[in-house]
């Protein structure tokens, strides 16, 4: 006799409605009722919580290995964990960066016994693979492709229109791009730091470094290019309106774009003010309006899918004075607690969190068993608490760096509950078990 789980009492988001239905629960998968008969049952009431499909973000930086003493993949994967995160994408600027087959093969090894969640791992595509990316992304255990167009944290680039175009020649699958132009960037950096890089700045000009013009002519040059070869291109972390109307006409249905919920929350020069290079990321923090023309992608149905950009870096990297101080917040706790702030607010529903952290990740990257509930999907589940009132406390993060621009911000509605594979890993701020999370099929 097997056990099973009735999970009793909720609201279960089932096809776009939130029904009061019991969940049946064998091994890793939703069965139903009948397969449950004679088992030994463990009963999980509840009452007055919602039930999503397990939320997936699909870019994360867990800086492990060679940058540990940020984030590692089993701290980085508690954090996904404790934020309703039931499965990541991880990034490929490492150390060493994940060029390989070896190095893949190296993150699976070491999240296989230190995962809290469901994982795959990109494959950065670099100059010296560009030959054989198209056999690197069939790779078991790899999301895709990820480009680096524009530099930022490591050694990641390929900005060359030669390179870029033999990669997507061979690419068959979604392919990932931060999208910010090399040439402008060091082109800007002359203009802007013309005094000298060792010397400090006040970090306001981060976005007038990095400028609307260096997004848009990265997004036009990969747009052009990802057509040219009818390549799936997913464009992450897109930062300014120019390239959300941009998008509105001249995105085409095998293209994908992603916004985060620091570009939907904080703006320019507030942000700024406030957290100084703590608010500082690439693409950076943009004005009001630019965020407004987000939202309104969104709303439009142009944004696909929201991720985190998770880009820890700690306390005393991010004191240093600008522009030594290094670019990226963490945030894969704290995306779904903003969401539904945003939620309460009245800017985003529930059906498009799900649709957004869910169904599209699912769909785009085409994971199996993953983005919905039904019977014979694996049993990966985010826990909500819609009527709760918390405030993001440092206390509550568990990535390495233990810091958040959003502390101190007041939240209704709350992730209390996370089910991994079949069996509850996360339930009021306990962390039950040990790391017990899988590789995500393709």
């Amino acid at each position: 006799m097997s056990k099973g789980i009735i999970l009793k009492n909720a609201k279960v988001f089932i096809s776009s409605e939130l029904e009061e239905v019991d969940l049946f629960i064998k091994g890793n998968k939703i069965v139903s009722k009948v397969d449950c008969d004679g088992d030994d049952i463990e009963v999980v009431d509840l009452k007055g919580l919602t039930v999503l499909p397990g939320l997936i973000d699909t870019q994360v930086h867990f800086r492990d290995p060679g940058l540990t003493h940020k984030e590692d993949i089993k701290s980085g994967s508690l954090s996904a964990l404790a934020g309703g995160i039931t499965g990541y994408f991880e990034m490929p600027n490492t150390v060493p960066a994940t060029t390989s087959a070896e190095a893949l093969k190296s993150k699976l090894d070491t999240a296989r016994n230190s995962s809290w969640t469901n994982y795959a791992f990109f494959m950065g595509a670099s100059a010296e693979n560009a030959d054989s990316i198209d056999k690197l992304e069939q790779e078991a255990g790899c999301s895709g492709v990820k480009i680096f167009m524009g530099s930022s944290t490591g050694s990641l680039l390929v900005h060359q229109e030669e390179i870029l175009d033999k990669i997507l020649s061979k690419v068959k699958r979604r392919f990932s791009v931060h999208s910010e132009s090399e040439a402008l960037l060091l082109k800007r950096q002359k203009l802007i730091f013309n005094k000298g890089m060792d010397l400090e700045y006040d970090v306001k000009l981060h976005p007038k470094w990095r400028n609307v013009d260096v997004a848009m002519e990265s997004t036009r040059q990969i747009m052009a290019l990802a057509k040219k070869h009818k390549a799936k291109l997913h464009l992450l972390h897109v930062s300014t309106k120019d390239e959300m109307e941009y998008l509105k006409s001249h995105k085409t249905p095998e293209m994908s774009v992603e916004v985060t919920p620091q570009h939907l929350t904080l703006a320019s020069p507030e942000c700024y003010e406030a957290f100084g290079t703590y608010a500082q990321m690439n693409p950076p923090i943009r004005t009001k309006e630019h965020r407004e023309g987000l939202w309104k992608a969104i709303n439009t149905g142009i944004v696909d899918i929201i991720g985190s950009d998770h880009a820890p870096h700690t306390e005393e990297e991010k004191k240093r004075p600008y522009p030594k101080s290094p670019s990226g917040i963490p945030g894969v706790q704290t995306t779904l607690p903003l969401l539904l702030h945003h939620m309460a607010e009245g800017r985003i529903s529930l059906n498009k969190i799900v649709e957004l952290m869910c169904l599209n990740p699912s769909k785009l990257f085409n994971i199996q068993g993953q983005g919905e509930i039904k019977i014979g999907r694996e049993a990966n589940l985010t826990i909500l608490d819609l009527e709760k009132e918390e405030v993001i406390k440092k206390s509550w993060l568990t990535s390495r760096v233990g810091w958040s621009p959003f502390e101190g911000l007041k939240i209704k509605g709350f992730p209390v509950m996370t089910m991994v594979q079949g069996r509850i890993a996360y339930n009021n701020g306990e962390i039950i078990g040990e790391p017990a999370g899988e590789a995500y099929s393709f």
